[in-house]
Parts: structure tokens; sequence; C-alpha cells
């Protein structure tokens, strides 16, 4: 195949180029202006499109096994695929837990026959219970790509730094949801005055912060690459700063709804707009931008979170915490962050492809020859609505929202996984 007249957007070499790309056997093999079409080779007219290495999401739940109902792997890659992302990260919070070799090697088998990159996180204590570490060595020789409990806070702040110190050793990151639960009565909504309105506590940003604050410290004593993940404190995107300028190898992730939305939007979308950690104030919001455009936050990550809508259709104490984000990422980061001057488009996909290829060592987000042919085109002047979703879950605040940036095309190892109707 060849693809051409395209834009190729490469952030690892900081280059854009109007260019022609070949692919063979699932590898970019050439790059040049004006390539010929050998007889019989397809050709693909990318003229208006930008050509960039597949996304990377590295915080993603499928829900499989043990939640199919809201997402599995097959729904999930399909997802995916419409949003651009050709490798993804899956978190260990499912049922079992992925805290053992047998449900690690259960998952990854499943995933071969996807159409995606699907990689897969093992959990740091057994069971998410916080009290015995899983046997890192073991799950990292079987595939797993790094270590987390998101979904739970590690309070034991010893018990955390031994596993830091055993992520430092194998070589993989660790990534640590913070919020501290003593300080939380109603979660998934911030703790202001759109909860004062709303007659319940909420989840104040003292909750991320305090654990923040401590696990930097752990982290610079560590050595390990720590990842913070849904920052949503502006204090805790400085902490950060901070402790990076100190030597700590961290790394923060900054959701597409935090970026964009803040606390005023559970008013207009009720449970739609709840997640843990909440979406807070405008300050917050526009530090964590300041945080994206310094670098302190390195990683856009979506933590697609799909619930069925029998669940979103609780009270909003009721209703669980999360949204859907694959389908929606890189349009809000244009929309949000390139449009309005924040962000060059290079930068926000460095932050979607070779941030996280090179923590979490994927072969992937680079465009070079020799390299894995996972592509995404998309129209960044193109305006669409959301309104249909891949996803078996249809959970976002995002449904009817005017966004710049169409995912038109979506290739892994070579192959079109995806296709916009009017390509």
């Amino acid at each position: 195949m060849i693809i051409k007249n395209g834009l190729i957007a490469d952030p690892a070499s900081q280059t854009m180029l109007s260019a022609d790309l070949r692919i063979r056997d699932g590898l970019i093999c050439e790059i040049s202006a004006g390539l010929a079409p050998s007889e019989g080779e397809e050709v693909l007219d990318a003229e208006g499109l930008v050509i960039a290495p597949g996304l990377i999401d590295t915080h993603v739940h499928f829900r499989d096994p043990g939640f199919t109902y809201k997402e599995d792997l097959h729904t999930g890659s399909l997802a995916a695929a419409k949003g651009g992302f050709t490798s993804v990260v899956c978190m260990a919070n499912t049922s079992p837990t992925v805290d053992s070799v047998s449900v690690l090697n259960d998952i990854l088998a499943r995933a071969e026959t996807e159409r995606i990159h699907i990689y897969q996180a093992a959990s740091v204590s057994r069971s998410l219970k916080g009290e015995e570490h899983t046997d890192m060595e073991a799950l990292t020789q079987a595939g797993a790509r790094g270590f987390t409990d998101d979904g739970i806070p590690l309070r034991n702040a010893a018990f955390l730094y031994q596993a830091m110190e055993e992520a430092r050793r194998l070589d993989v990151p660790i990534s640590l949801h913070e919020e501290d639960p003593s300080f939380i009565k109603n979660n998934g909504i911030n703790h202001g005055p759109v909860s004062d309105q709303l007659g319940i506590y909420g989840s104040p940003s003292v909750a991320e912060e305090s654990l923040v604050a401590r696990d930097c410290l752990l982290a610079l004593r560590s050595g390990a690459h720590v990842v913070i993940q849904h920052i949503s404190s502006g204090r805790s995107v400085e902490l950060i700063r901070v402790f990076k300028e100190m030597g700590a190898r961290l790394h923060a992730e900054a959701t597409p709804h935090h970026f964009t939305l803040t606390e005023d939007a559970v008013l207009k979308y009720g449970t739609l707009a709840k997640m843990n950690p909440p979406l807070r104030a405008e300050e917050d919001r526009l530090a964590i931008i300041r945080g994206l455009a310094d670098g302190t936050i390195d990683l856009i990550a979506t933590d697609h979170a799909p619930h069925s809508a029998e669940e979103k259709a609780r009270s909003i104490t009721a209703a669980p915490s999360g949204i859907i984000g694959l389908e929606t990422a890189l349009s809000l980061g244009i929309t949000e962050l390139v449009r309005p001057g924040h962000l060059t488009l290079l930068q926000l996909l460095e932050k979607m492809t070779v941030n996280p290829a090179q923590l979490y060592h994927l072969p992937a987000g680079k465009i070079a020859e020799g390299e894995a042919a996972d592509l995404v085109l998309f129209n960044p002047e193109e305006q669409w609505v959301p309104q249909e979703y891949a996803s078996r879950s249809s959970n976002s605040p995002f449904t009817g929202r005017k966004l710049y940036g169409k995912v038109k095309m979506t290739l892994c190892s070579g192959e079109v996984i995806y296709a916009d109707s009017d390509l």
C-alpha cells in the first residue's frame, strides 16, 4: 500500500513532512515524495489529512474479565480503532483481578485475536487490598507492562515504597490512583460550590494532593518510574513540577475531561460528569493545561471507563464514576489544546504516542522506515459531533458537542482497522 499526499507528523523526530509512505508486510518501508505504485499496489489518497503514529492510551478499562456487559476486549478494541488508537494498556481492576500469571495469560491470549495491540498492567497488591504484594517479577516476565491498583489508592506508604523499588529493579512503571478516602464523603464530585448546591460533601482536592505529595517523595527516593494517574488538581501539578526538578522520575497523566470540563459540568450532565478523581475548578483546569504546555504532564490518557446506561441512570451519589473516552480524545486535544494555542499539534501527539511508547517500552510511536505501520489519518480542521459509539457503552458528556479533528482511518500493522464512512 502507498499512502499519498498526506502531511506526515512524527513527534518522535519533531518533524512534519509532506510525503508519501509505502507499507509492506506491516512495516513502513519507504517515505519519500512522489512514490510510484507498483502494479496492483493499493493507493490511498490522504490529501488534506495528517498521518500520525497510531495513538497509545496507557489507561483504559476494557472490563474484561468480569464486567463485560459494560465493555470487553473486542468492543474496547473497536472503540480504540475508531478513535485512532492502535495500542492500549488495560488496568488490572477486573474480576478476577490481574494479580496472577494465569489471569494475565488468559487476557493476553484472547487479546491476540483483536486488531489493535492490547497490553495489560497487573496489580501491585493481591485482590487490590494493599496488603500483599503480587509477584511482580513473574508477572513482568509473563508480559505485564506495568503495575497499578488503579481505582483504589495504596494507603500504606512502606508497602508502596517496596513496590516502587521492585518496579525500578524490573524497569517497569508503577501507576498510582491518588485519592485518600479518609477525606472523601461522596466520591466522583468535587467538594466545592457545585457539591454544596447539590447538598453533598464531595471529594476535596486535598484527598489527591496529600497522596501526590507523599508519592512524589517516594518516587524521588526509590528512583522508580512513577505515574500519577488522571491528575485533577492544580496543586498536584505544582508538586510534580517541583519534584521533577529535584530529579524524581515522575510522569503525569491528564485526561481530556480534566483539561476540558470543570465541576459545573455536573449540573449540566449529571452522572455523565461524575468521575474519580472529580472535575474540579476552572483554576485547576487551567493549571493542568499549563502543566501540559511546559512538559510537567507528559501523558494524555483517557481513563476510558464504560458503564451501562442503567448504572448511570442512578442518583448522583449512587451512580458509578467514569466516562468513556477513546473515541473523542484526539478531537478534544485538538479542540481544547491545539486550536487555542496551548500546544502545537506535534506536542499533542507527543503526549499520545512517543511518550507513552517510551515509558512502557512499546514498539510504536514513530513514523520511520522499518517501524510498525501503526497509523492514524485525521483531518484536524473537520468539525463533527459525537453521536454513536463503537464502545458497548455511551456514558460521555461529549455526546452532541461540536469538536474539531476527525479520525478518517486507522491502520494497525499495516491493515486498515477503521475507516470513516465518508472517507
